[in-house]
């Protein structure tokens, strides 16, 4: 098999917990190392890679292929634009950058070098989504009236981390959250024709966005997402509305419980709920009237490597592009026009 040799433009959180295990896992690629500032870590958990001084020597370096452009939001665009330059394949994390016109800019230039560029949204492979996905494609609920997705979490406490404390492009929950959210909408339901927003400040001393409304409107649709840090009693993380029937999902999927926790991802086992999330389905089926649990898929975000490695190496399609990028973009400078504008916003 091919390797794709890989750098990591940190190795913080998402590094150690996100990115390196399943570069390790994927038989394809080659975690050569990564950009390490201050501290030098990487080399604990993986000691044959290296702990890279700069970017540019990283991007100097011919023998690799691909770089995770995985440092805070206000840094995607310029760092995703010089590994472009330098002919590397990029994986991006959300958010993909701070505007649209930067989201274009780097599509248009991958498209240019030749080269894939990947967004990383790996709740596309969330157990949660994926089983919400199988019900819609059964057609378990008929035409879909509403659907409702939350993001909750119990938070009051600021973040220790001063890039998402610190007003600036890419801080506050809607360029944190809100990306896993409207990707997940765009993915089950497409483009919406036009946006309603409300962001706030609901946490003391912040300086950044913490609360998040936003309802997508749709010709025959209406999808509503929900982000914010105080919610103690979680609602369901999915509630879709049919003709026929209803599914509730908590959010159950384990995966970045169990990499926080050291756990190594396989092919086989891993992300396996636990069978008292399951969902709620209640409809009716050739007139009878069905309230049943669904049980969960599996997650794995190793098929979102598996995905960039076949882009790569086989010319596949890539498993979220640059143009999903975009379109969350769209809908996040959206949200932000109709807050403080107060009307919805077409698109």
């Amino acid at each position: 098999m091919k390797k794709i040799k890989t750098a990591l433009l940190s190795y913080g959180m998402s590094g150690k917990v996100f990115h390196a295990p399943f570069l390790k896992l994927h038989e394809g690629f080659e975690l050569i190392g990564s950009w390490e500032r201050s501290k030098k870590l990487i080399q604990d958990d993986y000691p044959e890679a290296t702990s890279f001084p700069t970017i540019e020597s990283i991007l100097e370096d011919d023998t690799i292929a691909l770089v995770v452009v995985n440092t805070p939001v206000a840094t995607h665009f310029e760092y995703a634009k010089k590994a472009l330059l330098a002919g590397k394949h990029i994986i991006v994390e959300k958010a993909f950058t701070t505007t649209v016109a930067e989201a274009e800019e780097l599509v248009a230039l991958a498209k240019e070098k030749n080269v894939k560029l990947a967004v990383f949204q790996n709740r596309r492979w969330d157990s949660d989504l994926k089983t919400v996905q199988k019900v819609l494609n059964d057609q378990l609920l008929g035409e879909i009236v509403e659907a409702e997705f939350h993001f909750d979490r119990y938070n009051p406490s600021l973040s220790a981390k001063s890039h998402k404390e610190t007003a600036n492009d890419g801080a506050g929950v809607l360029k944190d959250l809100g990306p896993h959210l409207i990707d997940q909408a765009l993915y089950l339901f497409g483009m919406p024709t036009a946006v309603m927003g409300d962001i706030r400040i609901t946490r003391q001393g912040s300086l950044v966005d913490d609360w998040i409304d936003i309802a997508l409107y749709y010709t025959n649709l209406r999808v509503r997402l929900k982000a914010g840090f105080f919610v103690r009693e979680a609602n369901p993380a999915y509630t879709i509305h049919g003709k026929k029937g209803s599914f509730l999902k908590v959010r159950g999927d384990v995966q970045e419980d169990d990499l926080k926790d050291g756990k190594k991802p396989n092919r086989d086992t891993w992300g396996t709920e636990k069978p008292e999330n399951e969902g709620l389905l209640h409809t009716q089926e050739n007139d009878k009237e069905i309230r049943e649990k669904v049980s969960s898929l599996q997650g794995n975000y190793y098929d979102f490597f598996d995905g960039v490695y076949h882009a790569i190496v086989d010319d596949e399609v890539i498993p979220v592009s640059g143009q999903d990028g975009v379109n969350v973009m769209k809908i996040i400078e959206a949200t932000i026009a109709s807050s403080h504008q107060g009307k919805i916003i077409s698109l």
